[in-house]
């Protein structure tokens, strides 16, 4: 029994909070089934208070189970760094780009992996014109868990012009958005532990257009089928984008890649095609989540991914 004392942060001040509870809450009886010492430490926007709370609980290693902005995004890394205290999941740097949409799909295209048709436009552009040809997403470059994802299909002129006006009267993502194709078919994601991806999930949204909110954490509201039934060309093809955009980025120890899998035109001879939505350098842990569903389809249950991530845990300076 290991008497290695964590602290699991979760809260935050994100629009992930709530799920960053939960989240956090999941890890922390973990923990303690896994025979770690355990203080919980609740995010606020008072970071004196996080900082002092850390001094008084000195704990050998953080879970950082926040999500969003100033939680996975290199914010709450460099703090840790800068207070010597090894944590879980990605660092500064691979946090910070991973976050940013578009510099994620700039590397990845760099490296000659598949993206979407896309590209950033101020917000208020949205209202006069179509920046792409219907259908397209609109997304905020630095927001997870699809807040503030916007699908435009309408095929009448008029109604699409009073959709964009809406989005961007509602807009509250910063001056710019990322617009991208949107790919019809199969939502996919892999989850890669260290050098491994471990399987690919298909991920099906029922009532939903796509995989949002809801449906990410909303039991019920979305039914996952793993391994995804696709083409053996494309399974592989997949599981190694995702081992590459994990190394690409320096994601560590783990990473989930989201694809899109367009299967309109697949037969036995020819796959589908992928394009490779986001990657996130801290998976959901939830018990909807799609790292601890993949992690006990290889035979790792729940205490024991915690664990993991916990003795995998470092600063990078």
């Amino acid at each position: 029994m290991s008497q290695k004392h964590v602290t699991v942060l979760r809260g935050g001040i994100s629009s992930e909070r709530e799920v960053s509870l939960a989240s956090g809450s999941n890890v922390i009886d973990a923990l303690k089934e896994a025979g770690y010492q355990v203080s919980d430490l609740i995010v606020n926007d008072d970071l004196g208070h996080l900082v002092q709370s850390l001094k008084e609980q000195k704990p050998d290693v953080v879970f950082n189970a926040l999500h969003g902005r100033f939680g996975e995004d290199g914010a709450i890394q460099g703090v840790l760094e800068w207070m010597n205290i090894p944590y879980t999941h990605g660092g500064i740097c691979s946090s910070a780009i991973a976050m940013n949409k578009q510099m994620t799909r700039i590397l990845l295209a760099d490296a000659g992996l598949p993206v979407a048709t896309g590209k950033v436009i101020p917000i208020q552009e949205l209202a006069s014109q179509d920046p792409l040809p219907v259908p397209y997403v609109v997304k905020p470059i630095e927001e997870g868990s699809s807040v503030g994802v916007y699908i435009i299909t309408e095929t009448d002129a008029n109604a699409r012009q009073q959709k964009r006006k809406d989005i961007v009267k509602e807009w509250h993502f910063g001056e710019n958005a990322l617009i991208e194709q949107f790919i019809p078919g199969k939502e996919l994601t892999i989850c890669v532990m260290e050098d491994k991806a471990l399987t690919i999930t298909d991920i099906s949204s029922g009532a939903h257009v796509f995989y949002d909110y809801a449906s990410k954490y909303t039991a019920g509201e979305s039914q996952h089928t793993l391994p995804a039934q696709i083409h053996p060309k494309a399974f592989e093809d997949a599981l190694n984008y995702a081992k590459q955009a994990h190394k690409i980025l320096g994601c560590y120890p783990t990473s989930r890649t989201d694809f899109r899998y367009d299967n309109t035109n697949e037969t036995k001879d020819n796959p589908g095609k992928l394009y490779i939505l986001e990657i996130n350098t801290q998976p959901g842990m939830t018990k909807t989540s799609l790292l601890p569903e993949q992690a006990a389809y290889c035979n790792i249950s729940y205490p024991e991914l915690c664990s993991w991530l916990v003795e995998k845990a470092r600063c990078r300076t």
